[in-house]
């Protein structure tokens, strides 16, 4: 290896490529085309004698001599950061971090937690992408939070917390259609949950083993979509209880008879790790779902909306937003 050969332009350009995970998003990072990013990558590996990335189904990845050569870069990235602010000491958790988390848990978790984190760092800039799939370290996320323990080894992955899915219909098609007393009776009853074709979790299959009867009636692969489904009217939904018990409008149905306690967990980039910002944000979203943990269990409700809020109502006060 040719220390001396070794340009910092070269690994400033690793690590926007260790951060998106694609040549082309590193191209637009650095304001370059993404010729010139693998004509930069391949000049580094030839001065530091070895790959620093290697290609798989999720993008570019680092090797060992990448990893090690990133931990420059990020020394790098600080030296003139501080160069640039005039010798004042800067915010180190600030720039852009991306992460992935399902519908509820972007809206009534990580969306707080990014708030109160942004009061305390100005600099800070949030990307939040909202998917319900497997853990895979998409390319380009620092961050994911995932329903079940991932399976794959990468990254460094820690449990969250929990939290509970259940039976919800609205008082209004309780009083139309019939209040189920047991099991059996769901069968009579359409359901509002995910596309079960597109369904990635197996820990979300828990009506087809309940009651693998129940036909649908809407299927969406937004949360918020069934919740407001099922406020409609449209049949029983089975809803994450932190999303339903916000809605004084819809009732929770046999709890002792179905109910399903499924667990979060987040996985965090390993060269993310080494990030001020993105660990203050994995430090935050494990803050915030702890607050929630009773909440997110459906032990305590969430702050309610009247019934009377309903679609209408909310577009007649729309400068005051929804709560979902």
């Amino acid at each position: 290896m040719d220390a001396s050969s070794v340009r910092a332009d070269d690994l400033l350009m690793l690590l926007a490529v260790a951060r998106t995970g694609r040549y082309t998003a590193a191209a637009q990072l650095r304001g370059v085309d993404h010729t010139t990013v693998a004509r930069r990558i391949s000049a580094l590996e030839d001065a530091l004698g070895g790959r620093v990335v290697s290609a798989s189904g999720r993008g570019w990845e680092l090797t060992p001599l990448g990893q090690h050569a990133v931990e420059t870069a990020g020394r790098i990235e600080t030296a003139m950061s501080h160069l640039a602010g005039g010798g004042v000491e800067t915010d180190p958790v600030s720039g852009v971090v991306r992460m992935s988390a399902t519908d509820g848990f972007s809206a009534y978790i990580a969306a707080p937690a990014v708030a109160a984190l942004r009061e305390r760092h100005p600099e800070l800039a949030v990307e939040i992408v909202t998917a319900q799939r497997r853990a895979a370290l998409h390319p380009g996320l620092d961050i994911e939070v995932v329903v079940g323990e991932p399976q794959s080894s990468r990254g460094h992955a820690v449990e969250l917390g929990r939290y509970t899915l259940g039976l919800y219909a609205s008082s209004a098609y309780l009083a139309r259609a019939g209040r189920p007393a047991r099991v059996d009776d769901l069968e009579q009853h359409r359901l509002v949950y995910f596309v079960d074709a597109m369904l990635q979790v197996e820990a979300l299959d828990l009506p087809r083993r309940v009651v693998p009867h129940m036909r649908d009636g809407v299927s969406s692969t937004n949360v918020l979509v069934q919740v407001e489904a099922t406020r409609a009217g449209a049949g029983i939904g089975m809803l994450p209880c932190f999303t339903a018990d916000r809605h004084g409008d819809l009732e929770r149905l046999l709890p002792d008879e179905v109910s399903e306690s499924l667990p979060y967990w987040m996985i965090v980039r390993a060269d993310s790790l080494r990030i001020p910002a993105v660990v203050a944000l994995a430090d935050a979203l494990r803050e915030q779902t702890a607050r929630a943990a009773a909440m997110l269990a459906g032990v305590a409700s969430a702050p309610r909306v009247s019934a009377a809020r309903g679609p209408r109502a909310r577009r007649a006060t729309a400068s005051g937003g929804s709560p979902s």
